[in-house]
C-alpha cells in the first residue's frame, strides 16, 4: 500500500474554548460527541458563544488525516464537495499547497461548517453543518479517481449517506483498492449500526474505532473483546483506549502500544484523525504493526498541544525527527 485517497465532508472548523460545559447542557449535546444540525440551529449555538476565544481551520476528519499524511511524505488524494465561496477555494487550495490531488465538486449552496466545543479538560464536542459537503452524490464519483491508488480512507462520518459510501466502496474494490475506515463517533455509529456491520463485514480491510465507538459496534464493554470481535470481521482492527494507547490486531498478531505523553493537552480535535494518519503513513512505509501505532501516538500526541488540526513547522520537524528513530527502531512504545 503506497497511495491512499481520502473521501469525505468537507469542512471548516471553528474551534470554540468553552469554560465550562453550560452551553452542551443548554442543547442537549452529549459531550464528546458529533452532532449533525441546520444551519439556524448551528447559528443559534454560535451566538451563544459568541464573545469566547475561537480559531478557523480547515477541517472534516478525512481531509485532516490526507493532509497529515500529505506532511508525513505520503501519496495521497481527497475527495470532498464544497460551495462556490471563498471559502471553497481555500480549502481547494489548501490540498493543492499541500500536495495532495484534489477531486473536489462545487455545489451553489454554501461550503460546510463544524463548530467545535472544547471543553476546559480538552474534549471536543462537535455541532456540524454539512452544507455543501451533504450534496457529494454517488453518481459524481468517476471509478477513473481510483486509478494509481491502492487504499481508500473513509471517514465514518460519511457513512449517514447510505448510497454514497456503497457505490463509492464498490467502486474502489473494483479498481482493486483496500477499503479503511475510521469509526469517527460513537452516536454515529449507533444511529447507523446494522448497515455499517453489514459494510465491515463485506468491504472493509482496516477499521479504527475508539474503546467507545468499538463498543457501539460490537456490544463489547471491554476493549480486548471489542478488538477481537472487529478482526474478525477485517483484516486490521485498532481500538484506541485513551491514555492507555491502543490495542491493535491482525492475523494472530496483537500488539498493545502506550501513548506519547503531550506537554499540554489544550484540545483533542482531531487526535483520532491524526492517529490514524501516522498509522496509516507507516503501514504506507511497510513498516510493523508497533512502528505503525508509534508514529500514529507521536502524531496525535501532537495535535492535542495546540487548538485545532493545524501545528506549527517547530511542531513537524520534531515529528518527522521521532518518525525517523520509529523506522530504525530506537523509539517505540
Amino acid at each position: 500500500m503506497k497511495r491512499v485517497i481520502g473521501i469525505g465532508n468537507a469542512l471548516t472548523d471553528m474551534l470554540v474554548n468553552l469554560p465550562n460545559d453550560n452551553v452542551l447542557t443548554e442543547f442537549s449535546l452529549p459531550k464528546g460527541s458529533m452532532n449533525l444540525a441546520d444551519a439556524p440551529t448551528q447559528t443559534r449555538i454560535s451566538k451563544s458563544v459568541a464573545g469566547y476565544p475561537y480559531s478557523l481551520s480547515l477541517g472534516g476528519s478525512a481531509s485532516n488525516t490526507i493532509r497529515a499524511m500529505a506532511r508525513l511524505g505520503c501519496k495521497v488524494g481527497f475527495i470532498g464537495k464544497v460551495g462556490k465561496d471563498t471559502t471553497g477555494d481555500f480549502f481547494e487550495q489548501a490540498l493543492e499547497n499541500l500536495g495532495i490531488e484534489p477531486f473536489i465538486m462545487r455545489s451553489s449552496i454554501r461550503s460546510g461548517k463544524c463548530v467545535s466545543l472544547v471543553s476546559p479538560d480538552g474534549e471536543r464536542t462537535m455541532v456540524t453543518h454539512l452544507g455543501a459537503a451533504s450534496e457529494l452524490a454517488a453518481e459524481e464519483i468517476d471509478e477513473k479517481i481510483f486509478a494509481g491508488y491502492d487504499c481508500l480512507y473513509i471517514e465514518g462520518y460519511l457513512v449517514q449517506d447510505h448510497r454514497l459510501i456503497r457505490s463509492a466502496i464498490e467502486k474502489a474494490k473494483r479498481c482493486g483498492l483496500k477499503i479503511a475506515i475510521d469509526l469517527a463517533s460513537f452516536n454515529v455509529v449507533a444511529e447507523n449500526l446494522g448497515f455499517l456491520r453489514e459494510l465491515v463485514a463485506e468491504y472493509v480491510d482496516i477499521i479504527f474505532a475508539n474503546k467507545d465507538e468499538a463498543h457501539a459496534f460490537t456490544g463489547e464493554q471491554e476493549p480486548l473483546n471489542a478488538l477481537q470481535a472487529l478482526s474478525c470481521m477485517c483484516e486490521l482492527a485498532v481500538v484506541k483506549i485513551g491514555m492507555k494507547g491502543a490495542l491493535i490486531k491482525r492475523g494472530d498478531e496483537v500488539v498493545h502500544v502506550g501513548i506519547m505523553a503531550a506537554a499540554k493537552r489544550v484540545d483533542t480535535t482531531g487526535a483520532g484523525d491524526l492517529y490514524a494518519a501516522g498509522f496509516m503513513s507507516g503501514l504506507c512505509d511497510g513498516l510493523s504493526l508497533r512502528q505503525c501505532g508509534t508514529i500514529g501516538a507521536i502524531t496525535a500526541g501532537k495535535v492535542i498541544e495546540v487548538v485545532g488540526t493545524t501545528f506549527g513547522e517547530e511542531a513537524w520537524q520534531h515529528v518527522f525527527s521521532l518518525v525517523e528513530k520509529v523506522k530504525n527502531e530506537k523509539y517505540l512504545f
